[in-house]
């Protein structure tokens, strides 16, 4: 599958077709090491695993070329660390990682919990580059890899009655300060999105970035990637998903409700309470110097505006 933004992306170039039978040439083809003791083991074991190529879409247009890499390792946004944005990459090193495994309950004909593992032998990894908009009015161009949610959720056989999903974090007190102290937010994290939202093939679950296994800081080793919504939306180190009939209540919509609302779609014509949306500081440029146009849906209207098609956009965030 070829993702394409609102900006075109050409065709995607696929790797060879053999299929790569144990992780560490998995690894390899990534570029990645076994050097670095940080990858888990669903990555980094000696067990066979059948991965079928990477898909890696590219694109030449300059307004979708990647942030480099150092800058979104070490501006991230993850409060059960810390409440800056550089502390994180120090903080989020003691979380542990690995053994990781992901439960998948409610409306579902086959509720169950898989290993990390069992999940990405059945995926095809793709690179997809995506822009990524803060709520706080900042952005940024990554290079993900990972699979889509749908094929995951596939894998539970949702019911007619699934309407809403909703994904918790881990809970891990000891390694994460604030979620230990219970501070600002109530943990662990939730997040939710609409079934046909969940289910749409931009919606992606990241298991690594720029080629490289997900970085801790950055919410491994699983986390969600939805670009057209702003980027809280996009929940770190998932640990469980549930199919509900009604929608969840998330963390920062019950957190500052009138700040935060279940939606959060990137939208320029709707503020946010105590600051404009209308435009955003590209990661890396100066504050006054390089910001861009926010796009409706953050540039993916052609892709998702249907999904809100009776809704009035105006009025809602």
């Amino acid at each position: 599958m070829i993702i394409k933004t609102k900006k075109d992306i050409p065709s995607s170039e696929i790797t060879p077709p053999e299929i790569f039978k144990e992780r560490r040439k998995f690894i390899q083809m990534l570029g990645l090491t076994l050097a670095g003791a940080n990858i888990p083991s669903a990555f980094a074991g000696e067990n066979k695993v059948n991965f079928a190529n990477l898909i890696k879409s590219t694109t030449p247009d300059d307004s979708l070329k990647p942030t480099p890499a150092e800058l979104v390792k070490n501006y991230t946004n993850y409060y059960e660390f810390t409440f800056n944005k550089d502390d994180a990459t120090k903080l989020a090193q003691s979380m542990v990682i690995d053994p990781w495994s992901v439960e998948i309950s409610g409306e579902v004909e086959k509720p169950a919990t898989y290993h990390l593992e069992a999940i990405l032998n059945k995926q095809t990894l793709e690179e997809r580059i995506y822009r990524f908009r803060c709520v706080e009015g900042w952005s940024m161009v990554v290079p993900w890899v990972g699979f889509s949610l749908a094929n995951l959720l596939k894998m539970a056989k949702p019911l007619s009655t699934a309407q809403f999903v909703k994904f918790t974090t881990i809970q891990q007190p000891e390694t994460m300060p604030n979620q230990r102290d219970k501070k600002m937010l109530d943990f662990p994290y939730v997040e939710g999105l609409r079934i046909d939202e969940a289910m749409h093939p931009l919606t992606m679950l990241a298991v690594g970035m720029y080629g490289e296994t997900l970085p801790k800081q950055n919410g491994a080793p699983l986390r969600l990637v939805v670009p057209w919504k702003y980027g809280f939306k996009s929940i770190k180190a998932i640990v469980k998903i549930e199919l509900l009939k009604n929608p969840p209540l998330t963390t920062w919509n019950q957190s500052a409700p009138q700040e935060y609302g279940f939606y959060a779609n990137v939208n320029p014509s709707v503020p946010h309470p105590r600051w404009s949306q209308n435009s955003e500081r590209l990661l890396g440029s100066g504050f006054f110097t390089s910001r861009r146009q926010t796009e409706l849906f953050n540039g993916y209207s052609e892709q998702v505006a249907s999904l809100y098609q009776n809704m009035d956009l105006r009025h809602f965030f």
